[in-house]
């Protein structure tokens, strides 16, 4: 049924010519899952009008069957009432062909309906089968575009890193920082070299201090030598 033809929209030649052209095909996809929802909307109403056919005339196969049996009952009981002498026999004849009559008239037409029932009911199981597909693949086809727009997001932010990531030497933002590290380790070298040349000059000072330094015990060493040598003495 053209309803159902839509299915095979997605894998025909031109939505891959579409995406060769570097058309969204999730929005295709969208757009495609739209229409397909319109599709089973008007399934689910067909369905729902063949069945209520079939119901119809299923009912109106049965009232000519009641029909039917009520006209052959009539015709016997017409001529029972000839048998009785109650009606003329001629006249009971002529009323009772005519109750066969609409008797047969009315099993034909219930023949006639119950094929019909037959064909209705036939195609109101395939149609809800149909319907029932094309359900679930919607459903699943659903779930699909879920996964893969997630996809797709995950996948344009990657390649937006990683296309960053492969721009850095092109822009010399890796030499640049080889650099500046470069400097600063010269910075800190020539700065180290500063803290030992002061630490050295700082040891001199201090030599020369500790040479310098007052010392009273060896003062008073040196002037008792100069006494004794002048023959000097301690008075007592």
């Amino acid at each position: 049924m053209n309803i159902f033809k839509r299915l095979l929209r997605i894998g025909q030649a031109e939505i891959h010519a579409a995406v060769e052209k570097m058309e969204d095909p999730i929005k295709m996809t969208e757009q495609g899952l739209r229409e397909l929802q319109k599709d089973l909307a008007a399934a689910t109403e067909a369905y729902a009008k063949v069945k209520a056919l079939a119901i119809r005339t299923e009912n109106e196969q049965a009232q000519c069957q009641k029909e039917s049996m009520n006209y052959a009952e009539k015709a016997i009981l017409i001529m029972q009432k000839a048998q009785a002498g109650q009606v003329d026999l001629v006249k009971a004849e002529e009323l009772a062909r005519e109750a066969l009559s609409l008797r047969r008239k009315f099993y034909t037409e219930s023949e006639e309906l119950g094929a019909q029932v037959l064909n209705l009911q036939q195609s109101s199981r395939e149609m809800l089968r149909n319907t029932e597909i094309l359900k679930e693949n919607m459903e699943k086809w659903e779930k699909e575009l879920r996964t893969l727009k997630a996809r797709a997001k995950v996948s344009k932010a990657t390649e937006q890193v990683n296309k960053q990531l492969s721009q850095l030497d092109n822009n010399g933002t890796v030499a640049m920082l080889e650099r500046m590290k470069a400097k600063v380790e010269d910075q800190e070298a020539l700065a180290q070299a500063y803290g030992d040349i002061a630490r050295g000059k700082n040891s001199l000072k201090d030599e020369l201090n500790d040479l310098l330094k007052d010392d009273s015990f060896s003062i008073e060493k040196d002037l008792q030598a100069i006494k004794e040598k002048l023959g000097i003495t301690d008075n007592p």
